[in-house]
């Protein structure tokens, strides 16, 4: 008796100044590269979607040199970067998408990258579909959720999707029940920080982690006073440019602290560094205001509180945390992110009919 074929899924992460590829058989890794790309390298690009040749050909070439033969893959998912505001799910890639992947239709990044190597590699691959999965700018807001206070800045939506909603699915998992079924707290702590309020199977909440409000983070600033933002925007005594900076780049630890290394801060404060014990403890403090914010969205019915992200590792900024929302539901933790595997799985579950592709218009 023939066995069944094992599937192969190809991942593509790309990032500011590398690019991530895996392949995965089933669940299980048979290939990781991170592809390191130099400021020299991509200084000779004009812009980010300038580079995906350059970054494609690298990926292709990784994929020889270990004799992974590229039609046997079965599907390839990449990184979503930021297309036009979407649900949760998985999107084949298609025409209208790459048209807003290269125009930047909500902004320039890497991640934009992703659905157009996937895609150009499909077209090598005979039995092969491009796709993305859970892009930054999953949309699932309750309309309540969108009004801020003026109708000249509305609320969107741009967190950790890829990683709230694997760890998300992880859990139900792990507790036998299903994501759909759950009322879950997801917080990713990170370079930038999301608090997620997922609801039956929704993001109905989320601070707009990429330069908005919520927690400050390693280089973020979070909210911050208004008036005094306002104020110190016309001040005459910064650009734009140096603004924006303050808030995304060095906000958090390094305006504090002078890092972005949140294991570097862990360290200060275990050797008795009295400002990093103090602004780690702030950040632990500003993250349980946001949990117990969503908290109030999910009208206090928390089924668990799942803390994720590289700085979960921390066990006393996790301990800090669980202290002050444990009251709200049970707390998980599930350190790291495995973006890579996240994408595999969505693949998979594509591949085996138990997720539907949704169409990108």
């Amino acid at each position: 008796m023939e066995m069944p074929k094992q599937r192969m899924i190809l991942t593509i992460n790309p990032g500011s100044t590398s690019t991530k590829v895996a392949v995965y058989r089933c669940n299980e890794l048979i290939f990781l590269k991170n592809i390191k790309h130099s400021s020299e390298e991509l200084n000779q690009f004009e812009g980010i979607i300038e580079q995906y040749e350059f970054r494609r050909n690298l990926l292709i070439r990784e994929l020889e040199y270990a004799n992974i033969d590229i039609q046997q893959i079965d599907a390839i998912v990449a990184r979503g970067g930021l297309v036009k505001p979407i649900p949760s799910g998985v999107y084949k890639v298609n025409e209208k998408m790459l048209e807003d992947l290269r125009s930047g239709v909500q902004g320039q990044h890497a991640s934009n990258l992703g659905g157009i190597i996937a895609y150009d590699i499909a077209l090598l691959v005979k039995n092969a579909e491009a796709y993305i999965a859970d892009p930054v700018v999953v949309d699932e807001l309750d309309d309540i959720a969108r009004i801020t206070g003026h109708p000249n800045f509305e609320k969107n939506s741009i967190f950790h999707a890829l990683n709230q909603k694997a760890i998300a699915r992880t859990h139900a998992r792990a507790i036998g029940k299903k994501y759909d079924e759950l009322n879950l707290i997801v917080c990713h702590l990170g370079g930038g920080i999301s608090v997620g309020a997922h609801k039956n199977g929704k993001v109905i909440d989320v601070n707009q982690a990429l330069d908005g409000d919520g927690p400050f983070s390693p280089e973020r600033s979070g909210s911050l006073p208004v008036g005094k933002l306002v104020d110190l925007c016309f001040s005459g005594q910064y650009t734009k440019k140096q603004v924006k900076k303050m808030v995304v780049g060095e906000g958090g630890f390094v305006a504090y602290l002078g890092t972005n290394s949140a294991f570097d801060v862990e360290q200060r404060s275990h050797a008795g560094d009295e400002e990093a014990q103090k602004i780690q403890e702030a950040m632990a403090y500003q993250v349980s205001k946001e949990i117990g914010a969503m908290g109030a969205v999910l009208e206090g019915k928390v089924d668990a509180i799942l803390l994720t992200g590289g700085i979960a590792y921390n066990t006393n900024f996790v301990e800090l945390i669980r202290k002050r929302v444990e009251h709200l539901g049970p707390v998980g933790v599930y350190p790291g992110e495995d973006e890579m595997k996240a994408l595999a799985q969505n693949g998979i579950m594509v591949l085996r009919g138990e997720l539907e592709t949704l169409e990108y218009l």
